[in-house]
């Protein structure tokens, strides 16, 4: 099996599609397909269910994904760690994040490492916590700035803790808990509606948690993926939204209110690393840049 055809796989597997994965590789897509048909020759099995507008993979294909795109990841890391011996850090850095992620400025943190190492290829992914783990998990990514997830998504990973904070209530100045101006618990708000992220999105799961510790259900009735959108839902009175203190500066004319009863629930950031001995020299230095700069 060579390595390859293990790339061609992947990148057919990522675009769905032969030619926009031809044109990715920069090879003709004759010989992307000899490539394809190859390996399934080895495997002695179909990888692709081909149409004339796209092609999936078959449940041999989805089996070889996640081990393809590991074993990618080890030889990249090889190349990397004996050019960081050789004193030259290149390759690449591949990083997720979620929104408005709490104690790391990740823009400014990227810009001062770019600047520091020109010849490393930095690719950013947007995504909740426990999408990122698990892209972490499989090798596809180097490291990501997110909110410490359930013990499960961890499993293997480590977390470097960056800051945690208190949740909080926001709510347009015209509601009623707006006027009362007082504290509130997840008790005080079992019948309100709520704005919220995807259950995936670090804020989500911690106020899952708060309500789910209290034993309250809540209604979440506007779901969105971006924090702008949650923003502009509340402050047109749609809705209330229990998000990380941080967010509160975000749009001053919402009211904030303090969360009681939430015991030790927290929103607390991480930034999440493979083990110590498959973290590639492109981690490790982003994340002795943030620990030298306060990033």
């Amino acid at each position: 099996m060579e390595l390859r055809h293990l790339q061609h796989f992947v990148a057919v597997a990522e675009d769905q599609h032969f030619t926009r994965a031809a044109e990715r590789l920069l090879v003709s897509q004759s010989g992307l397909s000899a490539s394809i048909r190859a390996l399934e020759r080895e495997l002695q099995t179909p990888l692709f269910v081909r149409t004339t507008r796209r092609v999936t993979l078959t449940p041999a294909g989805r089996a070889l994904l996640g081990e393809a795109e590991r074993v990618l990841a080890q030889v990249r890391a090889a190349h990397e760690a004996v050019a960081a011996v050789q004193g030259v850090l290149r390759g690449m850095l591949a990083l997720g994040s979620e929104q408005c992620v709490a104690g790391v400025n990740v823009a400014r943190l990227l810009a001062a490492f770019r600047r520091e190492h020109p010849d490393v290829e930095i690719c950013l992914r947007q995504a909740g916590s426990g999408a990122l783990a698990e892209e972490i998990a499989g090798g596809r990514l180097d490291l990501a700035f997110a909110v410490r997830t359930a013990r499960e998504d961890l499993e293997q990973l480590r977390a470097v803790p960056l800051t945690a904070e208190p949740m909080t209530l926001l709510c347009h100045p015209s509601h009623a808990l707006a006027r009362a101006g007082a504290a509130v618990t997840p008790e005080d708000l079992g019948g309100e509606v709520f704005v919220d992220f995807h259950p995936d999105w670090g804020p989500r799961r911690a106020t899952d948690a708060v309500f789910a510790a209290a034993g309250v259900r809540r209604t979440v009735a506007l779901e969105v993926n971006d924090v702008h959108s949650l923003l502009d839902l509340v402050d047109e009175n749609l809705g209330v939204a229990c998000v990380p203190r941080h967010f509160r500066h975000k749009r001053p004319a919402l009211t904030a209110l303090p969360v009681e009863g939430a015991g030790d629930t927290v929103y607390e950031t991480v930034a999440l690393l493979p083990a110590a001995q498959a973290t590639s020299p492109a981690a490790r230095a982003l994340m002795a840049l943030l620990e030298s700069e306060g990033a």
